[in-house]
């Protein structure tokens, strides 16, 4: 089996030595997803609310690229800046993984690339 690079125009480009995806046979890893506007690289507003949303439809264009979608998210990774926000994070991410939602982590760092609030990165199985 090989691995496939994922790029797509429609989430940022990576902004370091990284892919966006990597698919091996059924599965697809992403990388974790900031919320950086794909039209223009730019961070969006400095509100969690906000940042959560970009970084869903961020990882969902990359996993759309790889012939998945967000129904296919078997596991989750979100990393908040802040701990305090996770309610805030959570109302977001109940709307785009609404039903049977993945496994999920969710973990406070010191910082995320580019000052972001939110990083969200995601393993899913696709349907052969």
């Amino acid at each position: 089996m090989s691995k496939e690079i994922i790029q797509t125009q429609h989430a940022p480009a990576a902004v370091g030595p990284y892919s966006q995806a990597i698919r091996i046979g059924q599965f697809v890893y992403t990388a974790g997803q900031i919320p950086l506007d794909p039209a223009n690289g730019k961070m969006v507003e400095d509100d969690i609310t906000t940042q959560a949303e970009r970084a869903l439809r961020n990882l969902q264009a990359v996993l759309n690229a790889a012939g998945g979608s967000l129904d296919d998210v078997v596991k989750t990774t979100v990393f908040l800046q802040d701990m305090a926000e996770f309610g805030a994070m959570n109302a977001v991410y109940a709307q785009f993984f609404g039903q049977n939602p993945p496994a999920r982590s969710a973990v406070q760092v010191a910082a995320l690339p580019l000052g972001a609030r939110v990083e969200i990165e995601a393993v899913a199985f696709l349907p052969e």
